[in-house]
């Protein structure tokens, strides 16, 4: 070969190479996605207890569904307060779980609430979730058929 063709296999190599990063960086950037604003999944903000996730098994059973699990609260002193209701426009299943602690002096020993919170609605409903007062995000696993609440036990993975 001569020199004209070996600069010339060059030349055209490096074009290709240029335009496969910058054929990569155009494709990069038209799959950012602005986040949504989804309450049921996305924490806005923490609290001082920093619990921007509750985990939990949902069960569903004659009408009724069911969720229980376990938080972790900074002192045995602290008492979780767990309710729900059901909103309308849209309808969803909101959680609101609360922390009630009267004592002026506690060990901080991290300890675990579990929390047990009901609700009469149809099958297919979405959940959101709170605490004190601040969305969070929820992670569920469903329960298997034949599971009761009662028997729940935590094995929850993250």
């Amino acid at each position: 070969m001569n020199n004209k063709s070996i600069i010339l296999v060059v030349v055209l190599f490096v074009a290709i190479v240029l335009g496969m990063f910058v054929f990569a960086y155009l494709k990069k950037s038209e799959l950012v996605v602005p986040p949504t604003n989804n309450l049921a999944t996305t924490p806005t903000d923490t609290d001082a207890y920093d619990v921007t996730q509750i985990d939990g098994k949902h069960y569903y059973i004659d009408g009724v569904h069911t969720v229980v699990g376990e938080i972790a609260l900074p002192t045995p002193c602290d008492l979780l307060v767990s309710t729900s209701s059901i909103t309308a426009e849209p309808d969803r299943i909101s959680l609101n779980f609360d922390v009630i602690n009267n004592s002026e002096s506690c060990a901080t020993v991290v300890t675990n609430a579990r929390f047990s919170v009901s609700a009469v609605a149809p099958r297919y409903i979405p959940f959101v979730a709170t605490f004190m007062g601040v969305p969070v995000a929820l992670n569920f696993t469903e329960a298997e058929p034949g599971e009761l609440p009662e028997e729940f036990e935590v094995y929850i993975k993250g």
